[in-house]
């Protein structure tokens, strides 16, 4: 289940975009039921744009980078949210409500989430579980809020996603670019 739900009755797509739009508090869709995101921490804010700002950088020209801002769809599971962070590369593939209001991201290649206290568990299961349904993923980012600590899930060609751990002192790549742990953790 997701967050914290704002109501149980069902809910069109296009109710939804209706709420978000006139909303100022974020919601995720699953399937016709609306779930209130908490807000985050400062740390939490600080860590999602240092990360989003590394790969805006280390992206620069190949893909698109996009905050938390951006909303993103799977089709497949019919869930939208908004990750703490997301990259496109190539033609930007969008989900548009039936009136033509709201758009979602369909094809990021990396997301990344901060991971915090109430939501950790659910960014490593449930929502992780959406996110493998979308065909154009290659990797999904957790940033720890509570020690210097980055984890990549990367899909392969063949095989279980591989799973990578980054400390204080070490560098990952990332989309094929090299990223410093102590960049993002800097204040």
């Amino acid at each position: 289940m997701a967050m914290g739900a704002a109501e149980q009755k069902y809910v069109s797509y296009e109710e939804y975009l209706e709420l978000e739009r006139d909303s100022l508090v974020k919601h995720e869709w699953l399937d016709g039921i609306v779930y209130a995101m908490g807000g985050g921490s400062t740390e939490h804010s600080r860590l999602a744009l240092n990360m989003t700002a590394a790969l805006k950088s280390a992206l620069a020209g190949e893909c698109v980078v996009f905050s938390s801002d951006a909303a993103l769809y799977v089709r497949e599971t019919k869930f939208s949210t908004y990750p703490n962070g997301s990259v496109v590369c190539g033609p930007r593939d969008l989900h548009r409500g039936e009136k033509g209001i709201g758009e979602a991201l369909l094809n990021p290649v990396l997301i990344v989430e901060v991971l915090s206290d109430s939501t950790e568990k659910y960014d490593r299961g449930e929502k992780f579980s959406h996110y493998l349904r979308i065909p154009t993923l290659q990797e999904y980012v957790l940033v720890s809020q509570h020690e210097p600590c980055i984890e990549v899930y990367r899909r392969p060609k063949r095989g279980h996603w591989a799973h990578e751990t980054a400390r204080a002192g070490e560098t990952l790549q990332l989309h094929g670019r090299t990223i410093a742990v102590d960049d993002i953790y800097r204040e």
